[in-house]
């Protein structure tokens, strides 16, 4: 299988620390972050790779070259105009071809099995799948909403907690069909997460969303380069090491007893996976989920949200009167609590 590497990024908000240098080419223990993802592209056999360019792209091809001293056969393809992810992996076509593809982003530390990840998408033959990391703090990322067969039902992109409803954040990682490439335009700006997959949730088409076990960190911003650095001097991160922080996005506490008669919190250690438990549990039940989770009745609408603060869910509920929504908030609490049950066998 041959990959493409995204890597034209600028990386404005990485350059307290990286300058002028092309996120890419930002040294991790003694290597670019994207040399650590082609040698983890090779470790599972991947060796025909293609980088999609724009921002200092000389400075990229003259450090990487041919690939030969990684061992690899590196070709690339340079966009003139800002053409998005999606648009400027369409702009290697010639590379790809007629054949499912990886994709990978060169400014992002992991060590997933990518070889696990091909096997899945083989197996099973959807438009995409995608690459997908069960985070604790999911704010900073798009997240995509699955069913129990791993089939992608919606995206949510950077929700603040009211929002959370899984805790699978897209890596941007993905393994693509041409079929999938087909409905990118030719030169112009499309991006994978915000055109192209709801294109094909609305088209009908499958995407897969498969959890990967192991270790990713997009390193956008100084806080979260730093703290890769320490994880991969560590060993939390698998690399092969060689010889102003931003702070996390924190949205405002929202208080939403008095919209509801009823109301009861669930304590919980990691409330963005009880969210996906949750969210999971009741997405046959006819939940909605444009707004948060909610769940409507004839007589009845229970929302269930993550604290912003505190490691909680607030479990709120409307009903013909106040006991009987008291008694539903606390009843979903007990639901809750089996689901929490269930995610830890």
């Amino acid at each position: 299988m041959k990959a493409i590497i995204m890597a034209g990024g600028e990386g404005k908000r990485l350059k307290p620390v990286s300058g002028d240098t092309p996120k890419p080419l930002v040294p991790l223990c003694g290597r670019p972050v994207m040399e650590h993802i082609i040698l983890l592209l090779k470790k599972h056999g991947i060796t025909d790779i293609c980088a999609a360019l724009k921002y200092r792209p000389d400075d990229i091809k003259n450090y990487f070259g041919s690939g030969e001293s990684l061992g690899v056969s590196m070709q690339y393809r340079v966009e003139t105009e800002a053409l998005g992810t999606a648009g400027g992996v369409k702009n290697c076509a010639d590379f790809y071809g007629d054949e499912d593809f990886l994709v990978i982003s060169g400014d992002a530390a992991c060590d997933f099995d990518l070889s696990e990840l091909i096997s899945e998408h083989q197996k099973h033959a959807p438009a995409a799948t995608l690459a997908l990391y069960r985070h604790p703090e999911p704010l900073r990322y798009g997240l995509a909403l699955c069913d129990g067969d791993c089939c992608i039902r919606s995206f949510i992109e950077k929700p603040d907690w009211a929002h959370v409803v899984t805790n699978r954040v897209n890596t941007g990682i993905y393994v693509i069909s041409p079929r999938a490439m087909s409905l990118v335009p030719e030169n112009t700006p499309f991006d994978f997460a915000k055109d192209l997959f709801p294109l094909l949730l609305e088209k009908g088409d499958k995407l897969l969303g498969y959890p990967l076990e192991g270790y990713w960190c997009d390193i956008g911003t100084p806080k979260s380069y730093y703290e890769c650095c320490v994880d991969a001097l560590s060993g939390r991160l698998s690399i092969e090491l060689s010889g102003g922080f931003e702070p996390a996005p924190e949205d405002e506490v929202t208080e939403d007893k008095a919209d509801f008669m009823g109301s009861a919190e669930y304590s919980c250690a990691d409330k963005a996976r009880l969210m996906d438990g949750v969210s999971s549990a009741f997405l046959e039940l006819g939940a909605d989920y444009s707004d948060g989770f909610v769940l409507r009745g004839s007589d009845y609408e229970l929302r269930i949200a993550p604290l912003p603060r505190s490691a909680a869910l607030r479990v709120s509920a409307n009903a013909a009167d106040d006991e009987t929504a008291a008694e539903l908030a606390e009843s979903a609490c007990s639901l809750i609590k089996e689901i929490e049950n269930r995610l830890d066998k």
